[in-house]
């Protein structure tokens, strides 16, 4: 069988007047991410680690934040091309391993329902799905509560 492993990262900045997602879910939230999309740190990580397993660049290649047609949109969309991308060189996701920096709100409580979102979409079952939440220990951006990251690795197995 041939696999392979891609790890993506992603930042943005929390502001006012902006949503929370997360994950493909809103997450109440006195601030939102700052960003051209919906801001979905988890999401944009896990594109760009499927992208980076098919050797397919990165999110921003294939989805500029300089485009029209990606502005305000939601990032389960991207993660939705990000497969059908991938799927053109033959590959699938075989599983998907993330982590949450944040130090406010709490992501655990909402870990389940974005396995339930993220799931169908990626086109595996929740079980193959990872998601961590952690703090910075209040040390850094994450710390002072100026962004929120996530990091990701997806495996990918090539359809025979």
């Amino acid at each position: 069988m041939n696999i392979r492993v891609g790890f993506g990262f992603d930042v943005h900045r929390l502001a006012e007047g902006r949503q929370l997602w997360m994950g493909g879910i809103k997450i109440d939230h006195s601030l939102g991410l700052l960003g051209h999309s919906d801001a979905d740190v988890l999401i944009h990580a896990i594109c760009d680690a499927m992208l980076g397993a098919a050797n397919m660049r990165d999110i921003g290649y294939h989805f500029p934040d300089t485009a029209a047609e990606t502005d305000g949109i939601d990032s389960k969309v991207l993660l939705r091309q990000t497969r059908e991308l991938i799927a053109t060189k033959g590959y699938c996701v075989g599983n998907i391993d993330a982590t949450i920096c944040a130090e406010r709100p709490k992501m655990n409580p909402h870990i389940p329902a974005m396995k339930a979102c993220l799931a169908p979409i990626v086109g595996i079952a929740e079980d193959d799905i990872s998601i961590k939440a952690t703090t910075t220990e209040r040390l850094g951006y994450t710390g002072r509560e100026e962004g929120i990251s996530a990091y990701a690795v997806a495996l990918l197995e090539k359809r025979p």
